[in-house]
């Protein structure tokens, strides 16, 4: 005897207006089976969401992201784990940083791109306890410690709040971003198997004169001579070995994350363990060296 399935729950949303953003939000909801509800402002979501519980809250561009703020922590009184991407005209490192403390979900400030925002609210139904992902150790706008789950879409929440955090001319930011990235990756990849239960440590630092990031993984470390599937252990005479090697190892093609961060940053160096990274951007520019440095400390 056949049992017909019930129909899956929609997924609802809260928007709080915007005129340029409903239309096509709206229209791209409803293709994605998103049950969803408008509020002119913060004041009527209060009142909506005290009727009933949304999935997620997407914020206005109108209100600032200290209005945004206070209305997640007014939620969070009786709906504790609200997701909520916050939208915003101006921003400062200070706003992104409460933001991270208050756990929003994301955060862009504009300009942004429509299908940036789109995959961030399809990542948000996709991830499973959303909430505990990102621990904000400390924070000032100079200096900030977090610890991440090793997992992909945190990493990419965690990008998306790195870039916005940020302040330095965008093709720098840019380039800082990819190689910071690749270390976060490669972090929670080798030294975290990406493993939900295991976390990596991540320091941003801002002088006047340069930025860095560590990457801390959670890993035994590595050394060079164990990077046969990475280009940055290729020899001179044989530029494409790694290629090879990743072929019979079943890996997909790359390779290349370390040998480029390292053309896009000053200072790219590795604890003697392997297991921790420091890369650093100055922001008057700077030699870059032509190898990875592990230190012997």
């Amino acid at each position: 005897m056949h049992l017909e399935q019930p129909p899956a729950k929609a997924r609802s949303m809260l928007v709080v207006t915007d005129v340029d953003l409903s239309t096509r939000l709206f229209e791209h909801l409803v293709k994605q089976e998103w049950e969803v509800e408008y509020a002119l402002s913060n004041e009527e979501a209060m009142l909506a969401l005290r009727r009933r519980p949304f999935d997620l809250i997407v914020t206005g561009e109108g209100t600032s992201a200290i209005e945004d703020l206070y209305l997640l922590q007014r939620i969070r009184s009786f709906r504790p784990h609200t997701r909520m991407i916050i939208l915003t005209k101006e921003s400062t490192t200070v706003d992104v940083l409460l933001a991270l403390r208050e756990r929003a979900f994301s955060y862009f400030s504009a300009p942004y791109t429509f299908e940036s925002l789109a995959e961030m609210i399809h990542r948000a139904m996709e991830q499973p306890c959303w909430d505990d992902g990102i621990e904000v150790v400390s924070a000032t706008p100079v200096w900030v410690r977090l610890i991440v789950r090793c997992e992909r879409g945190t990493a990419d929440r965690l990008m998306q709040f790195f870039v916005e955090m940020v302040d330095m001319p965008e093709q720098e930011k840019g380039q800082v971003a990819y190689a910071f990235r690749e270390m976060l990756i490669n972090a929670m990849s080798h030294g975290g198997n990406f493993d939900p239960t295991q976390y990596v440590e991540i320091s941003y630092l801002r002088s006047r004169h340069a930025i860095a990031c560590r990457v801390k993984d959670p890993g035994q470390g590595f050394s060079l001579d164990e990077l046969h599937h990475a280009a940055l252990a290729n020899p001179p005479d044989d530029p494409v070995r790694h290629m090879r090697f990743r072929e019979v190892s079943g890996l997909p093609p790359g390779g290349y994350g370390i040998l480029l961060s390292l053309h896009l940053v000053d200072e790219l160096m590795y604890n003697e363990q392997g297991n921790e990274v420091l890369l650093i951007k100055y922001l008057n520019g700077g030699a870059k060296p032509d190898t990875v440095q592990f230190s012997s400390a």
